[in-house]
């Protein structure tokens, strides 16, 4: 199966935010994106900036094809001032998570379409508990050879993206004892999950002939790999980390993606050999990140050394500098080591729930909250 893919000759960057729309009063989840979609669009220049979802109870806001993570953010934050005055019209506010604390799945509703309908009716119970929501980053790459390895060499800093990120620690009303919860749930369905690691892009073409042939998938959108290359787009498309609640987080995980992308897709085109692991190594780095987030002790290397995941992040974020300041991202890439000191989302939602008494509603109120903030912020500046 011939899958071409449509290069991008420069490094370029695409964001993908969903959001959670949980009512102003009761905070429990409401399946009104249909309306929040039709009044906003209305009022948006380019009304393809927002996309329903699965689930009435999401929506989702786009980039266009930008450059910088500046100009990234600031399509991001043009099209929330129009996104959130329109939501909270039809009563509801936007929540940032990679879960909702406290919302029952079998109350949701599904958007209309056939191909979420068979999504279900094929994935069935497991396809219904998918209240999660996440960040998705694309980055454009220059040559089509080069995607599949930095694709596998990407997979050596999974932990890092997903403990920094994970904000999924309460799902229907208890603590599950892990950062991102979303994580583990979101690879129950049976396209998703951990990438295969395909030495060529003819391997990568083979796998997915193979999957459409027997009825695995339909097309590649199908394929909800955690990272997948995106040929229409000319992209790979990071989609490891939770759903974020601050635009400033979002900015700082979008520098630190791109960073690592345009660094990993240079030293290949250089002739370097990109550092992989073993498969079982990168599953296990996984469920650490998932379960410990920021206290995670990861895998380094085929030789099994180990270390802290955030003094591991210090020396990337030091060895990403230089790529930083070429992509015009440095600021934003150092907003990345805040992240452990403010504390990631995760450890903030399990504050508020202590602080609170076990109160979940004021975990929302706290995570709309912080989006709000840190939008008025970002006009500010």
């Amino acid at each position: 199966m011939r899958i071409d893919f449509h290069a991008s000759p420069q490094p370029t960057l695409g964001v993908e935010w969903e959001f959670a729309l949980v009512d102003r009063v009761s905070r429990d989840l409401r399946s009104v994106a249909s309306e929040v979609h039709d009044l906003a669009g209305g009022r948006l220049a380019d009304p393809a900036r927002l996309h329903k979802e699965l689930l009435r109870n999401t929506v989702e806001v786009v980039t266009g094809i930008c450059d910088t993570v500046g100009e990234a953010m600031t399509d991001l934050a043009d099209t929330l001032a129009v996104v959130v005055p329109a939501a909270q019209e039809v009563g509801v506010d936007l929540l940032g998570a990679g879960s909702h604390p406290f919302a029952d799945w079998s109350m949701q509703q599904l958007t209309d379409g056939h191909r979420y309908a068979e999504l279900i009716n094929r994935t069935q119970w497991w396809g219904r508990q998918m209240l999660i929501w996440g960040v998705h980053v694309h980055v454009g790459m220059p040559e089509r050879d080069r995607v599949m390895p930095v694709l596998a060499s990407m997979l050596t800093t999974y932990p890092h993206l997903l403990a920094l990120s994970a904000s999924s620690p309460i799902w229907a009303g208890q603590d599950t004892g892990y950062a991102s919860n979303r994580a583990l749930m979101f690879q129950q369905l049976p396209t998703a999950g951990l990438p295969f690691a395909f030495d060529t892009w003819a391997e990568f073409e083979k796998c997915i002939g193979d999957q459409t042939t027997t009825g695995i998938i339909d097309s590649m959108s199908d394929v909800r790999w955690d990272l997948r290359p995106a040929p229409h787009l000319g992209t790979l498309e990071n989609r490891v980390c939770d759903g974020m609640s601050d635009i400033r987080e979002v900015a700082a995980m979008t520098a630190l993606v791109h960073c690592l992308v345009v660094d990993l897709d240079t030293r290949l085109a250089a002739g370097e050999v990109l550092p992989t692991m073993p498969p079982w190594q990168v599953q296990e780095n996984k469920w650490r990140a998932a379960r410990y987030g920021l206290d995670a002790i990861v895998i380094l290397d085929d030789a099994n050394r180990e270390r802290l995941v955030t003094e591991d992040l210090d020396d990337l974020l030091e060895r990403l500098t230089p790529v930083a300041k070429r992509l015009d991202c440095e600021a934003e890439l150092r907003t990345v080591a805040e992240i452990p000191r403010r504390g990631a989302s995760y450890q903030r939602q399990r504050t508020v729930a202590r602080e609170s008494g076990g109160d979940l509603i004021a975990v929302v109120d706290a995570l709309v909250t912080e989006l709000t903030d840190s939008l008025s912020d970002a006009r500010a500046t």
